[in-house]
């Protein structure tokens, strides 16, 4: 098995990061009154292996927005779009609340861009007069064009399939 570490501080700051199975379950019991099944900060904790080692890891909603912030240095636009079509069943409440503490203005528009893009019905529930998209325009392809709901350039032929 090979394990990639990425540190995602720049995009949600240093939380404290659950190191066991039982900080996740006093977390989810602490946070009852708000909301009990959003994860502590985006992370959760599975057991590995046959001694049941804690492995803290981003839950579906968090690792697609640290996938966002790997664009375009260490990802194609095109396999982000792949991946973001089948991703219809992401948890609304978790992606409010993950888009509202992510620090990154490009990581927020380029979720939404793709979200948009493909339609997802869950996606449209999220209030974006919440989330803070900063101002002025990103310019993350050269010779792309721009979104401008967004305000950022993309890939060409991302924009004309819209």
């Amino acid at each position: 098995m090979r394990f990639l570490y990425h540190s995602s501080q720049k995009l949600f700051g240093s939380e404290d990061v659950p190191r066991s199975i039982k900080d996740v379950a006093s977390n989810a019991h602490a946070s009852r009154s708000t909301d009990a099944d959003l994860p502590h900060g985006g992370l959760m904790v599975q057991p590995l292996g046959q001694w049941d080692w804690p492995l803290t890891l981003s839950t579906p909603e968090r690792a697609v927005l640290e996938l966002l912030d790997e664009l375009p240095e260490r990802e194609s636009f095109h396999q982000v779009d792949k991946l973001m079509e089948g991703l219809s069943n992401l948890s609304p409440r978790r992606l409010q609340q993950l888009l509202s503490d992510c620090r990154s203005v490009k990581v927020k528009r380029l979720f939404l861009f793709f979200a948009d893009r493909h339609q997802h019905a869950r996606a449209k529930r999220i209030k974006k007069h919440d989330i803070d998209l900063g101002k002025g325009k990103r310019m993350l392809v050269k010779g792309g064009r721009l979104n401008s709901t967004y305000q950022i350039t993309v890939p060409e032929d991302l924009v004309g399939l819209q």
